[in-house]
């Protein structure tokens, strides 16, 4: 199921006007995103939810000390008091990518418990940032410049808040990427970064899930709403329709991805033309 159109042209319209704002709301961000899967979503869930998050921040002592005092104290409330954890089985659960869910069964991907983290901790006070290991999101606390120094400390909300070492990030990195651990990778992740890894994640779930194409083709719309998207999702949504079997807006995409990279790789453009012209001849 997913939202209503009428419902999903209001959701979408606001996502895009949060995406563009001068401070995106990284929360209200991914429930608006929550509201194209779940139609049950109104806003009063979105109120809920938001609710939700400023009680649990509510509950964390005032200004415990620095981001390893902060880190101790989110991890054994999130993750001790409140049960926040992954498993391995939340990867095969879409609810695994939704905000409102995730707040109520504790469990998801290590981004949206991440969310989690950097939404409480933030409303806290706290100095919280998103960390963007490869393949495992985590969160730092304390000065995202501060690369392995006290400054910065690693929690790991999937884990239920196991705060890291330098090691456990470097070995972390190894295990999902097989690459290693280098300062940049420890930057702090934009909200909207965020939302695009989200997105793609969903977007990968969808890709293994062939009568679940409308997810994937919800998660592309949602992606070219963000302010910065690479050019080829433009691609990958006029692919989509076509394959869905709407060949004409399909084709009508591809015409427009085709435009857009003549410039720089005409010879990709031309091939573009061509399964344009190809997904038209479909509609005789």
């Amino acid at each position: 199921m997913r939202a209503q159109p009428a419902k999903s042209s209001e959701w979408r319209r606001r996502f895009a006007d949060e995406a563009r704002s001068e401070r995106p709301d990284l929360s209200l961000l991914c429930l608006l995103l929550s509201g194209e899967a779940d139609p049950q979503l109104d806003e009063a869930g979105i109120d809920a939810a938001q609710i939700e998050l400023d009680a649990l921040a509510g509950q964390l002592p005032y200004r415990p000390g620095g981001p390893a005092q902060w880190a101790a104290a989110v991890s054994e409330l999130l993750g001790g008091r409140h049960g926040f954890h992954g498993t391995a089985t939340d990867y095969q659960r879409l609810e695994s990518s939704l905000l409102h869910e995730v707040l109520r069964r504790r469990r998801g991907l290590p981004i949206l418990l991440s969310v989690v983290w950097i939404e409480v901790a933030r409303r806290a006070g706290a100095p919280v940032h998103g960390v963007a290991l490869p393949g495992h999101f985590v969160v730092g606390f304390g000065d995202a410049e501060a690369y392995g120094t006290p400054e910065q400390v690693l929690a790991d909300p999937f884990n239920g808040g196991r705060l890291l070492t330098g090691e456990d990030a470097a070995q972390l990195v190894a295990q999902t990427s097989g690459g290693k651990l280098n300062p940049s990778l420890l930057a702090a992740a934009d909200p909207l970064n965020i939302m695009l890894r989200i997105l793609n994640n969903i977007r990968a779930w969808a890709a293994a899930r062939s009568e679940r194409s409308h997810v994937a083709l919800w998660a592309l719309e949602l992606s070219l709403l963000l302010p910065a998207h690479p050019a080829r999702l433009r691609y990958e949504r006029a692919q989509l329709l076509v394959e869905r079997g709407d060949f004409l807006e399909g084709a009508r995409g591809l015409d427009e991805y085709a435009d857009v990279v003549e410039s720089i790789e005409p010879t990709t453009a031309e091939r573009v033309r061509l399964q344009a012209r190809a997904a038209r001849a479909k509609l005789n």
